[in-house]
């Protein structure tokens, strides 16, 4: 596969690269991409020559190959947050979307925004527990009162779980605001499947724990094209506002003023 050129992104308007409705001030809050378009095109080119992402392992693990990205499991976002410490100096950031061949942290990139640790510990019987489910659901006849019902049962176990899991998230802003991810969901109600495991979530929120203040945000894609073409290998995207727009407003208050 011959990839696109990444110089291409400049054919998508850099004007803003995340923002959403905060739930606390009842405004808008945005972030453009500005300074973090150059860190972006260096880090891309860095992906294409090294093959890999564990720049600066010794010894590279296969998991973290760029060959990932172009088979089966598909492509993956990528982020860059051009951000100024508290003593003047320009500092960037990196992030890749969710786990990365079921890693979820790695050093030199920014980590998720939950604890892996616990989110292993809380979340296994209740992942074995729906598991279960799926097996008797497909012991079943179709169309059977008892597989409907095994069905209706799984739907709510796994809802309870993602409900649990969200509230794992703990989301800091520049106010010096933290709070469990489902408070900070605007407009209310269950957010989808992923919420806060986005680049700019990520990188949003360490900038905002570590007493950062961001400059600028890119994202692009790396990888074979996602079933529907709606994301292409070297081209930038706005962060998604069905999904990360629904915490981004939070995320990024207090921001105007830092």
């Amino acid at each position: 596969m011959q990839p696109t050129p990444i110089r291409s992104l400049g054919e998508f308007d850099p004007a803003i690269a995340c923002r959403g409705w905060c739930v606390r001030c009842g405004r808008e809050h945005a972030l453009p991409i500005g300074p973090a378009r150059g860190p972006a095109l260096e880090l891309f080119d860095r992906m294409e020559a090294a093959g890999r992402i564990d720049f600066d392992s010794p010894e590279p693990d296969p998991r973290l190959s760029t060959d990932y990205l172009f088979g089966r499991a598909g492509g993956q976002m990528f982020g860059v947050l051009s951000a100024r410490d508290q003593n003047g100096a320009t500092v960037v950031l990196k992030a890749f979307s969710g786990q990365y061949n079921s890693i979820w942290e790695l050093d030199g990139w920014v980590p998720p925004l939950i604890d892996t640790a616990r989110f292993r510990r809380d979340t296994f019987e209740a992942e074995q527990r729906i598991k279960v489910l799926g097996r008797e659901i497909v012991a079943q006849p179709l169309g059977s009162p008892a597989r409907d019902r095994l069905i209706h049962k799984r739907r709510r176990a796994s809802a309870t779980l993602m409900q649990e899991i969200h509230a794992m998230y703990r989301l800091p802003n520049f106010r010096g605001q933290v709070v469990p991810l489902p408070l900070a969901v605007h407009p209310e109600g269950n957010a989808p499947t992923g919420t806060g495991d986005c680049c700019a979530p990520k990188l949003l929120g360490y900038a905002a724990a570590n007493g950062l203040t961001p400059l600028g945000l890119a994202e692009f894609y790396f990888g074979r094209t996602n079933p529907s073409g709606s994301r292409e290998h070297g081209r930038f995207y706005p962060s998604c506002l069905d999904k990360c727009g629904r915490i981004l407003g939070f995320m990024l208050c207090g921001l105007e003023g830092a």
